[in-house]
């Protein structure tokens, strides 16, 4: 064992004296987990907001006030008289213009219902309907409100208002980090021990000195292994930084076991260097090893994973494909535990499915690697 980590010692020196590796390393991923997790983002705030109406009484008024007091909408101007709405939002000068009828809030006693129209910009579809839905809201909300004191709207409207009381578990300020941290998780660590394990073993045959290594008293595939130890260790160092930033600078919760979080990301960090071993027995070059790492693994994990999009949004071939992607296991068994709280029962399904992984991927490693030596 003692040759054994003699290599490992010199895998360290050969890491810690390439600047570029040591900026990949331990660099790239605190800068990652700040980059996505404050730049990746479903809210939609600063609504570019215009608001158009024939007369402005006191409830287009009080509606206006509401909107211009709501952190998502931007109120930017009243426009004072019937231009070209198309043109304004062509432009870019507003993103969403609020154009209300003739005698709007006498329509709104008499019949119970909004004479308005909401126009947006839907060249991005999700931000237009996510912003029309918070100006929906709030409109709704606003009107609802002054309906319950108007004794001539009960009296002649038939309808009965319902409050409904929402509660959001989990995430209750639907901040977009609870789910965008676990997946840059994922992909961090995939791509920094797969990428750079097989780059390390695939230098070692490209310029030669593989061959030195092996004629050594320690058997190839310890040599392999004792590659991979530092990446082991610094994936786990990572591990902690990425942990530590999530929690006290994106303020995402570990509402479940820490213990369990660890085993849970050290076995996928085992995966991720089982993955790279089995690329560097194919790749036959570092170019080659980075391009496979790079567009095989990083692409496929940040659209296949859930990271991004839902799954079960997907066609049914693509969920099918979703199902050979590590990260996508392991994201989801993040969310449980990071997220939602919950005991190893209800990740054992996506820890076995990483174990199986591992040993497939370590057994044709281990096979490719001898048969190719």
């Amino acid at each position: 064992m003692r040759e054994f980590w003699a290599f490992v010692e010199k895998e360290f020196y050969h890491i810690f004296r390439d600047v570029r590796t040591v900026l990949i390393l331990i660099v790239m991923p605190i800068v990652q987990i700040i980059l996505f997790g404050f730049a990746l983002s479903t809210e939609v705030k600063s609504i570019k907001t215009a608001v158009y109406a024939p007369e402005y009484d006191d409830a287009v008024y009080s509606l206006v006030q509401a909107l211009n007091s709501n952190e998502y909408v931007d109120l930017c101007g009243m426009i004072g008289s019937d231009r070209d709405f198309n043109g304004l939002l062509k432009d870019g000068t507003y993103e969403v213009i609020i154009v209300f009828g003739n005698d709007f809030y006498d329509n709104f006693l008499e019949r119970g219902t909004l004479d308005m129209q909401i126009m947006a910009d839907a060249m991005d579809p999700n931000t237009a309907t996510t912003a029309v839905g918070y100006i929906s809201s709030i409109i709704q909300q606003k009107m609802s409100e002054a309906a319950m004191n108007e004794t001539a709207f009960m009296s002649l409207s038939p309808k009965v208002s319902v409050n409904t009381s929402v509660k959001y578990l989990y995430n209750p300020g639907m901040e977009s980090s609870y789910n965008f941290v676990p997946g840059v998780m994922g992909l961090i660590l995939m791509l920094l021990c797969a990428m750079m394990a097989s780059i390390s073993i695939v230098r070692e045959s490209e310029t030669g000195t593989m061959e030195v290594l092996l004629v050594s008293p320690v058997r190839p595939m310890l040599i392999v292994f004792a590659k991979a130890v530092p990446y082991f260790l610094l994936s786990c160092f990572n591990l902690l930084t990425i942990l530590l930033l999530s929690r006290f600078v994106l303020h995402v919760p570990i509402a479940g076991s820490l213990l369990l979080l660890s085993f849970v990301s050290l076995l996928f960090i085992m995966v991720s260097l089982a993955l790279g071993m089995f690329i560097s027995t194919i790749a036959k070059s570092q170019a080659a090893a980075m391009l496979i790492s790079g567009m095989v693994l990083m692409m496929p994990t940040m659209v296949l994973s859930g990271m991004i999009f839902p799954l079960e949004n997907m066609p049914y071939f693509l969920q099918i494909v979703a199902d050979f992607i590590p990260a996508k296991w392991y994201i989801l068994a993040v969310k449980k535990i990071m997220i939602e709280g919950l005991p190893f029962a209800f990740v054992m399904k996506e820890t076995f499915i990483l174990l199986a992984m591992l040993v497939v991927f370590m057994t044709v490693s281990i096979k490719k690697f001898k048969s190719r030596l």
